[in-house]
């Protein structure tokens, strides 16, 4: 019974939070930027919380206030700037961090601020920027969901006891086939023909990506001996828990964008 309210959960907050969150794909601009940004925030004040911190003084506001402007800078379209106080905010985190963990305190900067300028910078591409983040949420949320139902149930050997016990060789496999799946859908109906085999090739390297960032998540709270990064999300914990592979798979989408060129979609990269 505990296993479906809990689910239930998750069903009742990702059907509030998907449609707030392709909407504002969708229309970009200013709904995308505060939606980042309310992001960047929370998930700021998460990882301070986690390294036993608090966002509101020092050194804990060393992690909030370089990923905020760093985002900010991005919404204005200097995300190299953006890069820079994100790198000079790493350094004095992990400087001044006292009894904190330093390295992981510097650490969350880099994490959280990289990952929202990759977003903030895929969403601006011009006219491919639309398809650009609803690609890559798709191909993340279908890795997510396919590794979940495919792990229980299939079950089978353990994918990595010793980090997150639940997950399964099953599971990993059905979520890169659910993200090659879908990609290759959400290719096909966002952008037109396309190489299937560089459609396919994306959407697994978003898809590796996705659950790498979901295994470090897992390490992270092991680490640090929670459950849960917070329990802002009713179901799924705190926003590390429900974007931790957004975080690792935004900056590869990224980086095959700025590959590709200015205008072109992430999943025609050659």
């Amino acid at each position: 019974m505990a296993q479906l309210a809990d689910l239930r959960a998750r069903v009742l907050t990702a059907s509030i939070i998907a449609p707030a969150a392709l909407f504002c794909v969708w229309v970009g601009g200013a709904w995308w930027s505060a939606l980042m940004l309310l992001c960047v925030a929370g998930l700021g004040w998460e990882w301070v919380r986690l390294c036993g911190g608090s966002s509101r003084r020092l050194p804990g506001a060393l992690v909030l206030g370089p990923v905020l402007v760093g985002a900010f800078c991005a919404v204005v379209n200097l995300p190299l700037a953006g890069l820079a106080v994100v790198a000079v905010g790493a350094v004095l985190a992990w400087r001044m961090a006292g009894a904190l963990p330093a390295h992981w305190l510097g650490f969350g900067v880099l994490y959280i601020g990289i990952a929202g300028i990759a977003l903030l910078e895929l969403r601006h591409d011009g006219a491919a920027g639309r398809g650009n983040v609803l690609f890559l949420f798709l191909v993340v949320w279908a890795s997510d969901i396919s590794a979940y139902f495919t792990g229980r149930f299939l079950g089978g050997p353990k994918l990595a006891p010793r980090i997150s016990p639940n997950k399964t060789w099953s599971g990993a496999l059905g979520g890169l086939l659910g993200a090659m799946l879908v990609g290759l859908g959400a290719a096909l109906a966002l952008g037109g023909p396309a190489p299937l085999g560089t459609i396919a090739m994306v959407a697994v390297l978003l898809g590796l990506a996705t659950q790498t960032g979901d295994m470090f998540e897992s390490w992270i709270k092991r680490r640090f001996g929670v459950k849960d990064s917070s329990g802002l999300l009713p179901g799924h914990g705190g926003l590390l828990d429900r974007l931790d592979g957004v975080l690792a798979a935004a900056p590869v989408a990224a980086l095959i964008g700025l590959a590709s060129g200015p205008g072109i979609h992430v999943w025609r990269w050659v």
